[in-house]
């Protein structure tokens, strides 16, 4: 079609020169009242600001920034904005103020401690960040003063007891871990630990505490009330202050004096200088709570139990330290109270054996774990073997062979010396049936089982034993059951009811380790006992034959003489020497057991014995 031009249509260039003037200066003008807008804001604003260039250098910075620091806004210009700030401080802030510098980073904010030219102090939240389309950056700066005391004031009040005012557990714990997590500080090898104090440098890597609480202070909230419980509290509280902070040891104006809980305290030394350190300051709490405590006209004495423990912080952790703590203290108080225990690795050693122990003897009578050696009971006058004890041993898997000592107190203890005396009981009168069926025309031995009295009273130990005689086929006087001297004596009840029917039945009784408990001899005639098992003590007497103690012999004279007019027979313990066995057999005593004659020994070596030549006697 005519006048229609082909290909693209071009704007004249006269158009293009006359429009671009015209819209350059509108854009300029609108960025230069905009320009304007933004520093009227940046003068006025209420938030403190700065413009800051790359090298972080102030190039401009408003009134309110001049007013949070105390001087005129014109004096900021060209000082390092780090430094008005204390943005250098620590390397990770330091850091991050220079990647956003370097427009590596978008921003970062932080908090600080600023000084007012005044010399106050105020806290502050810093941030930093890029100004859009602009090298340089923005510092804003808001002033956190109350929000931060409002934060202290109620973290005050999270942290610390309000009875007494002293740190409560969570600040306690929450120190703990703090100090065990620093380092001690490098000293040199020709600087003295005085020296090296009193430099500042009192880093020393160890760690004390003392965890203490008071001896009876139930009986006081019980009889007094809470309120004057509560004073007391708060009286303790002040008189352990002032232990800690006149501790001669330290130069830090004192330690962490906290309330753990009801009527426990803790004092925890950082740096401590040693055991002496933590020992002189458990004694000057023991001498201050000593001293009556006056508590509106209520006069109160109490006292303290404090387990102490001191160590290198390095390897050891918040919960070690509390489980020594706590165990000492335990210990403080097993032995007496009113007193302070220090915390021993081989005492703590025994315990968590004790413990492991304690939890494994129930199923390791299960397990079969057990086993039992035989000592033999030799007749003095012709030195042939009359019966034999039944002496347990435990195979731990852990321990290894335990002897009884290690583990019948647990046992009874817990309880659990019913389920295992039944199961020494069984064995050993199977045993003896079991000689007795190898060797049908010897002697038949009788076994003699240790009893505890827990037995007696924690079980039918009467019907158990008749149950297992009947089972094995023993006959009833081929069994002996030894109970000690301390448990037989004064007998009352079911107690004496069971031994007279285990008697009646025609088991023997014998009376252990006799001459170390009560001694009531007038007693003997009222119980239904037929052996006196005479202590090693009183044997051992006889062991130097050229100064033998006079007066062992004199009692052990007259114990087998009384016992002979009561009808009872009378066994000596550790006899160890042929002179012991001649002169226990002078002067009349029946029968003797000890290593002379034998250890205690597995049930084959037994075996042998029965049949042989008699022991040397």
């Amino acid at each position: 079609m005519s006048g229609t031009p082909e290909g693209p249509v071009h704007p004249e260039p006269a158009e293009t020169h006359t429009a671009e003037p015209a819209l350059t200066e509108r854009h300029t003008g609108r960025e230069e009242a905009e320009l304007r807008d933004y520093r009227a804001a940046f003068r006025v604003a209420r938030l403190a600001m700065a413009l800051v260039d790359r090298d972080g250098v102030v190039v401009a910075a408003n009134d309110s920034l001049g007013a949070l620091l105390g001087t005129e806004a014109g004096a900021l210009r060209e000082q390092a904005a780090a430094d008005l700030v204390d943005l250098a401080s620590d390397g990770r802030t330091w850091h991050a103020y220079r990647e956003v510098l370097r427009g590596r980073r978008s921003r970062f904010r932080c908090t600080r401690r600023l000084k007012h030219a005044d010399g106050r102090s105020l806290w502050a939240e810093v941030t930093v960040a890029p100004v859009p389309g602009d090298r340089r950056v923005l510092l804003s700066i808001a002033d956190i003063s109350d929000r931060r005391e409002l934060q202290a004031r109620l973290r005050h009040l999270q942290m610390h007891d309000p009875v007494t005012r002293l740190p409560n557990r969570a600040l306690f714990f929450e120190r703990l871990a703090a100090a065990l997590e620093e380092p001690a500080a490098p000293r040199e090898p020709h600087e003295s630990h005085e020296s090296y104090e009193s430099y500042g440098y009192g880093r020393t890597g160890r760690i004390g505490l003392c965890y203490l609480d008071l001896d009876g202070f139930k009986a006081v909230n019980d009889t007094l009330g809470h309120r004057v419980g509560d004073r007391l509290l708060a009286a303790v509280a002040g008189r352990l202050t002032e232990c800690a902070d006149s501790d001669g040891y330290t130069r830090s104006g004192g330690h962490l004096v906290a309330r753990l809980g009801g009527d426990e305290f803790a004092i925890l030394v950082e740096d401590s200088t040693g055991t002496e350190q933590l020992t002189d300051l458990a004694r000057s709490v023991l001498d201050a709570l000593q001293e009556p405590f006056d508590l509106a006209g209520q006069r109160l004495s109490v006292s303290a139990s404090i387990g102490v423990v001191e160590r290198s912080g390095r390897g050891t952790t918040a919960t070690a330290l509390m489980q020594a703590a706590d165990t000492t203290l335990y210990w403080a108080k097993a032995d007496g109270k009113a007193r302070w225990t220090l915390f021993d690795p081989e005492r703590n050693a025994h315990r968590m054996t004790r413990q492991a122990l304690s939890s494994t003897l129930r199923p390791a009578v299960e397990d079969g774990e057990f086993a039992l050696e035989y000592q033999p009971l030799v007749d003095l006058a012709d030195g042939a073997v009359r019966g034999v004890e039944a002496l347990v041993r435990w195979h731990h898997p852990q321990f290894g062979p335990l002897p009884p000592n290690r583990f019948i107190g647990i046992a009874e203890e817990d309880g659990s010396i019913v389920e295992l005396g039944r199961w020494i009981l069984r064995t050993a009168c199977h045993q003896a049936r079991q000689w007795q069926k190898d060797h049908p025309r010897e002697r038949p031995l009788f076994v003699s089982v240790n009893v505890a009295v827990r037995q007696v009273w924690d079980s039918d130990l009467v019907a158990d034993v008749a149950g297992i005689l009947a089972e094995t086929g023993l006959a009833p006087h081929l069994l002996q059951l030894e109970l000690t001297e301390s448990a037989v004596m004064g007998s009352a009840g079911r107690p004496l009811q069971a031994l007279q029917a285990l008697s009646d039945m025609g088991v023997r009784i014998a009376i252990d380790d006799f001459g170390t408990g009560y001694s009531n001899l007038a007693y003997l005639s009222r119980l239904p006992v037929s052996v006196l098992k005479l202590d090693g003590s009183f044997v051992r007497g006889f062991q130097d034959e050229e100064h033998a103690n006079a007066a062992d012999e004199l009692i052990v004279e007259a114990l087998v003489r009384l016992a002979h007019r009561l009808g009872l027979t009378v066994t000596a313990e550790c006899v160890e020497t042929a002179g012991q066995a001649s002169r226990l057999r002078r002067i009349g005593c029946d029968t003797g057991q000890g290593w002379l004659y034998s250890r205690a020994v597995t049930p084959e070596r037994i075996a042998e014995l029965i049949g042989t030549e008699p022991l040397p006697a």
